[in-house]
C-alpha cells in the first residue's frame, strides 16, 4: 500500500489524472488512518486522548468514505485508473 510520501511527485504532475490518483491515494490513506484510530478509540486503547469526541471522527469519517466513493465514480466516468 502506498504511504502519502509517496504521491508527492503525483501531486505535481502535469496530468491532471495523475494528481486525480494522487488525492485520491492520499484520501484512502487518511480513510484508513482515521478508521484505525477510532477502533483503538472505540476500545479504548488509543495512545492519545482525542480533543475531538469521538461522534465527530467518526462524522468525518463517514464523509471521507463517502468522498472516496464520489472519486470512483468520477474515475469510472473519466477512465482513471486508480490501481496502485
Amino acid at each position: 500500500m502506498l504511504e502519502l510520501k509517496d504521491t508527492c511527485k503525483m501531486m505535481e504532475s502535469k496530468d491532471f489524472k495523475e494528481r486525480f490518483r494522487a488525492e485520491y491515494f492520499q484520501v484512502k490513506i487518511r480513510t484508513k488512518k482515521l478508521e484505525a484510530m477510532l477502533e483503538k478509540y472505540k476500545v479504548g486503547v488509543l495512545q492519545f486522548c482525542p480533543n475531538c469526541s469521538y461522534e465527530i471522527l467518526f462524522e468525518q469519517l463517514v464523509y471521507m468514505k463517502q468522498y472516496l466513493r464520489t472519486l470512483e465514480e468520477r474515475a469510472k466516468i473519466e477512465n482513471i485508473g486508480l490501481e496502485e
